[in-house]
């Protein structure tokens, strides 16, 4: 397992795999992926047990569902630096016939990937009938972890899930929230209040926790935390706050970059500021 300074140095990596993805597809959304880098490498490379030689039916292993799949760029970066794919796929993100589309999708069987995700709402349920399948059959010892947005969770859907969760005392079950307080059309609190996020999952049956999402040795700690808790037949939820863009000084903090690729200017200027610590896979033009 690795340590924190290694887990920074990957995350490193991975948002420059994030902003190259993004540049040479000319289209994807890098703000909210730059923001998530820390948790996916975190969980992935620190924390769950899985296994890169890759099975639908995940008993024997943890398993990681991404609601929000648009950030897909950080998930298959993720995969492909832990051994799912060749590294060198990256470069064929959201090319026609690309296993690596926009959103992430299961018609082209791409190794770590369960479920096509990204129509908003759904990947909660998603995480919440494998939960349920685990305790069904005897295993115990493995967890579901979930990654929404917090916009995502203006979906009635979600809303669903965060009742039959504590129903079905699916203790086995961690949903990261992304509270980055930014979505598509501006400002969460603009487009819709959303309110404390934590004081609404509490209500619902969960056990909550908070934590910050940009700090490696946090999210670490509180990951270990949860695994070794004793089950108390509550989900939980971790309202994560983030920076939307971290690591690129013009895109943190705002939802401009949501869904926006850099030029070649501003692509270079991004990676300046990410150190290359793994290697960059292959491309033409940058």
């Amino acid at each position: 397992m690795a340590d924190v300074k290694e887990l920074e140095s990957i995350a490193s990596q991975v948002r420059r795999d994030i902003i190259r993805q993004v540049y040479l597809a000319q289209s994807g959304h890098p703000g909210g992926a730059l923001g998530c880098a820390d948790l996916i490498v975190a969980l992935y490379f620190g924390h769950m047990e899985h296994k890169s030689e890759f099975n639908m039916d995940p008993k024997g292993e943890d398993v990681f569902y991404l609601s929000n799949g648009h950030i897909s760029p950080v998930w298959y970066s993720v995969l492909a630096r832990s051994g799912y794919f060749p590294v060198e796929e990256l470069a064929s993100f959201r090319e026609i016939n690309s296993r690596l589309q926009g959103h992430p999708t299961t018609h082209e069987h791409l190794p770590g990937v369960r479920v096509a995700s990204g129509s908003l709402g759904q990947g909660i349920s998603v995480a919440a009938g494998t939960a349920l399948a685990k305790k069904l059959d005897g295993d115990n010892e493995h967890m579901v972890f979930c990654l929404s947005g917090d916009g995502e969770q203006q979906e009635g859907q979600v809303w669903e899930a965060a009742l039959f969760c504590p129903h079905h005392k699916l203790d086995n079950l961690v949903l990261f929230i992304d509270r980055n307080g930014q979505q598509i059309d501006g400002p969460t609190s603009e487009v819709m209040e959303i309110g404390d996020l934590g004081e609404k999952y509490a209500t619902f049956g969960w056990h909550v926790e908070h934590v910050d999402g940009n700090n490696m040795g946090e999210l670490i700690q509180l990951l270990e935390q949860l695994r070794n808790r004793e089950k108390d037949g509550r989900p939980v939820c971790v309202v994560m706050k983030t920076e939307m863009g971290k690591g690129v000084d013009y895109m943190e903090g705002t939802h401009k970059w949501h869904g926006k690729a850099p030029n070649e200017e501003l692509a270079i200027k991004a990676l300046n500021q990410l150190e290359e610590t793994l290697g960059d896979f292959p491309a033409e033009g940058i």
